[in-house]
């Protein structure tokens, strides 16, 4: 029942910060992010959901791993996000990040790279050292991931979690 609340206020949030966003037409992520010169993007930013995420080893201690996220497109194809998820131990925990999406992968219009840097924030307690240079529950983290435009607005993606597992996600952009 835990688990529902968190991933119901999660998605609460991301509707209200895209909703937010949408009717803005003030940027939210700083100006040194963008490419000076590089056409405007198509979109304005993008939704994504997460239900699943694949570990790679088993743990009696894995909860069910839930994530919203909502970006921000810039100019030159960067990107600058937030993201809200239940890590795998359970616990609430958030993501901020930059970073840069790399379309037409190996000629393939719909195929595309994307890789984000950032702080994490959510592995406290018992389960701090279960990410790399924690610190009182902050780390950083850079997350690649590989996706598949569905349409011009919906991509699906897997992002690669280090040595702990893969995230399956769905995209929308708006």
């Amino acid at each position: 029942m835990r688990f529902l609340k968190f991933t119901m206020l999660c998605l609460a949030l991301a509707a209200s910060a895209v909703s937010a966003h949408a009717q803005s037409s003030k940027r939210y992520c700083p100006d040194f992010l963008s490419v000076q010169g590089a056409p405007e993007p198509t979109h304005r930013g993008e939704f994504t959901f997460s239900p699943y995420t694949h570990h790679y080893g088993y743990s009696a201690d894995h909860k069910p791993v839930v994530l919203v996220a909502v970006d921000e497109q810039l100019p030159g194809s960067r990107l600058c996000g937030v993201s809200f998820f239940s890590n795998s131990f359970g616990q609430p925990s958030t993501y901020v990040y930059a970073g840069q999406q790399f379309n037409h992968l190996l000629g393939q219009p719909d195929l595309f790279v994307k890789v984000t840097a950032g702080i994490l924030y959510g592995y406290v307690g018992k389960y701090q050292d279960k990410v790399p240079y924690n610190y009182r529950g902050f780390s950083p983290a850079i997350i690649p991931s590989l996706g598949y435009k569905l349409t011009e607005h919906d991509s699906v993606q897997m992002m690669m979690l280090g040595t702990a597992g893969l995230m399956f996600s769905y995209g929308r952009q708006f």
